[in-house]
C-alpha cells in the first residue's frame, strides 16, 4: 500500500496529467484529420471513379495491412531520409493519421453501400445530382449506420498514441515508464494509473457515441 501512496505524489500525478495532455492532442489532433481524409477516400472508393478509385483503393490496402508500429518509424525516421524532418508530435500525427484514414476509408465505404440504392434513385428522380444525393440523402443515414464502427476505431486509436513512445513521444505511456524506471517498485500502481487513464478517455469516446447516436436519432 506504501508503494502506491508514495506512487501517486502530486509530483508524479501531475507528471503523469501532462503526459495525459500530450496523449489527448495527439489523438484529437489525428482523429479529425483522420476523419477528414477517410471520408473523402471512403466516397472516392465508393464514387468507382475510373483509374483513381483502384489506386486509391490499392494505398488503403496496403496501409492496412502494414503494422502501425513500421508506419510509425517511417515517419520518424524515413521521411528525413528525403528531406522532410517532421517533429515528434506531428510525425506521431502523421503516422496515426495516415493509418486510421485508411481504416476510416473502409467503415466510410462500407456505410454508404449499407444504405438502399433506392434511396439515391429517389434522390435523382427528384432532380437531385449523384453529388446532392450522396451528400443530402445517403450520407447523413450512412454516418448513423457507421458510428459504432467510428467510435470503435477511435478508441483504438487513442490506445495506439502508446506506440509512439518508440519514438520518445512525451505521451501518457513514456512518463510512466519514466516514472517507474526511477523506482520499480512503482511499476503496478503506474500501470493501475494507466489503465484509469486510458478507461477515462476511451469511456468518454463512448458516452459521446451514445450522445450522438441519440442526436442523429
Amino acid at each position: 500500500m506504501q508503494n502506491f501512496i508514495d506512487a501517486y505524489s502530486w509530483i508524479n500525478i501531475r507528471f503523469l496529467l501532462q503526459g495525459l495532455g500530450i496523449t489527448i492532442e495527439i489523438s484529437v489532433a489525428s482523429i479529425i484529420c483522420s476523419f477528414i481524409i477517410g471520408t473523402l477516400l471512403g466516397i472516392i472508393r465508393y464514387a468507382k471513379i475510373k483509374y483513381l478509385s483502384a489506386i486509391i483503393g490499392f494505398i488503403i490496402d496496403l496501409i492496412r495491412n502494414l503494422p502501425l508500429l513500421l508506419i510509425i518509424f517511417f515517419t520518424y525516421f524515413g521521411l528525413p531520409n528525403i528531406g522532410v524532418k517532421p517533429e515528434i508530435i506531428p510525425a506521431a500525427i502523421m503516422a496515426l493519421t495516415v493509418f486510421e484514414s485508411s481504416m476510416v476509408a473502409e467503415i466510410v465505404r462500407s456505410g454508404i453501400n449499407s444504405i438502399d440504392y433506392g434511396q439515391t434513385e429517389g434522390a435523382l428522380a427528384n432532380g437531385l445530382t449523384k453529388w446532392q444525393a450522396l451528400r443530402l440523402i445517403v450520407l447523413p443515414q450512412a454516418i448513423k449506420n457507421m458510428l459504432p464502427a467510428l467510435v470503435s476505431q477511435f478508441i483504438s486509436l487513442v490506445k495506439d498514441t502508446s506506440l509512439a513512445t518508440i519514438i520518445v513521444l512525451p505521451e501518457l505511456m513514456y512518463h510512466a515508464q519514466i516514472i517507474y524506471g526511477q523506482n520499480t517498485n512503482y511499476i503496478i500502481p503506474m500501470f493501475v494509473a494507466l489503465a484509469v487513464l486510458y478507461f477515462i478517455v476511451c469511456y468518454s469516446l463512448s458516452l459521446l457515441a451514445r450522445y450522438l447516436d441519440k442526436h442523429l436519432a
